[in-house]
């Protein structure tokens, strides 16, 4: 069984994330901060929570530093954990994790914010966490926010609002979806099931 860390940033309830890990097989801990060893095989940002928190409570909580706790295992990104890969957010005054270049904005003022619902995936080219997804499969959305990477090489899949918002990214060790593969249904699971996979490698 692979062991997986859920970062908790005290924003709110993550329990529905920890029940999906755990049902494709994880065994999953929540831990609050990088003091201790890192006896994970992956990590989890989950996605509730607003920028600026979120990164005070990486920053300010952990004698050790973000990059050097977590080397080379997979860390999976859902929603605000995806923003926080970058340089900024729109959202708040403080640096990302600056592991993808690019910055976070805001979704465009003709849309309704936040932006809830399921929404397709146009699959732009393989990804890891993508594996037997299928081009047009939905996934459940809730952001006002969007990235912007300064690459698109790093996108493997878009969603279309009427603009193109990056749906899923990936980049070395790094993996993140915008929708959150928790309430994602069948599409989500094997997902998840993906991210395992490279957790086990």
């Amino acid at each position: 069984m692979v062991s997986v860390a859920i970062f908790d940033y005290g924003a709110g309830n993550i329990f529905s994330l920890k029940n999906s890990l755990e049902k494709v097989g994880a065994a999953v801990n929540v831990i609050t901060n990088f003091d201790n060893e890192n006896k994970y095989s992956g990590l989890i940002l989950p996605g509730v929570g607003n920028f600026d928190p979120a990164m005070n409570s990486i920053r300010d909580l952990s004698k050790i530093q973000f990059k050097e706790y977590i080397g080379n295992m997979p860390v999976l990104g859902i929603c605000l954990g995806m923003e926080m890969f970058f340089e900024k957010s729109e959202e708040g005054k403080e640096k990302g994790l600056n592991v993808i270049d690019g910055e976070v904005i805001i979704l465009p003022s003709s849309m309704k914010v936040p932006h809830m619902g399921w929404n397709n995936l146009e699959i732009k080219k393989p990804g890891k966490i993508l594996e037997s997804v299928e081009d047009g499969s939905w996934a459940y959305f809730v952001h006002s926010y969007r990235v912007k990477p300064y690459s698109d090489d790093v996108i493997t899949a878009e969603s279309d609002y009427g603009i193109k918002v990056p749906a899923v990214v990936e980049q070395d060790n790094f993996y993140g979806t915008q929708f959150h593969p928790e309430k994602s249904s069948t599409v989500g699971k094997i997902m998840l099931e993906n991210f395992l996979r490279e957790c086990k490698k």
